[in-house]
């Protein structure tokens, strides 16, 4: 490894590496990734309080319920939305040559994510 770049810190390296929009949907898009697995790893644990019986299984679905827990669903499909609709960017960019229009896709799926995420947000929380 190049001693100067050890010497000059990993912070400063990876942010001068990370700040065009394709080198940040890389990231995000890793990051989303490692989320929802995350996540798929805690619904199927939370899914094994079926083997403790009705009971149990029930007193964990009103713990679902809460007002913390409902937030942190709305920050999953947070995740989730983000991670598709850039998803469905790199298909575009890969497949059907839009590469030319990688910035411009970028841009659509943060708004297409914003507002998604600011609507799911309103039935969540009031629904």
């Amino acid at each position: 490894m190049n001693d100067a770049r050890v010497k000059e810190g990993w912070v400063k390296t990876l942010w001068r590496y990370y700040r065009f929009p394709g080198s940040w949907a890389w990231i995000l898009h890793r990051i989303s990734g490692l989320v929802l697995t995350g996540y798929i790893i805690l619904h199927i644990y939370a899914l094994t309080t079926l083997q403790q019986g009705e009971k149990a299984f029930n007193e964990e679905m009103a713990l679902f319920l809460t007002p913390i827990f409902k937030l942190l669903e709305w920050f999953l499909f947070a995740f989730v939305v983000f991670h598709t609709l850039n998803g469905i960017r790199i298909v575009l960019i890969d497949f059907a040559d839009a590469s030319r229009y990688q910035k411009v896709l970028y841009r659509w799926v943060w708004v297409l994510s914003i507002i998604s995420f600011v609507g799911i947000g309103w039935f969540i929380m009031l629904h």
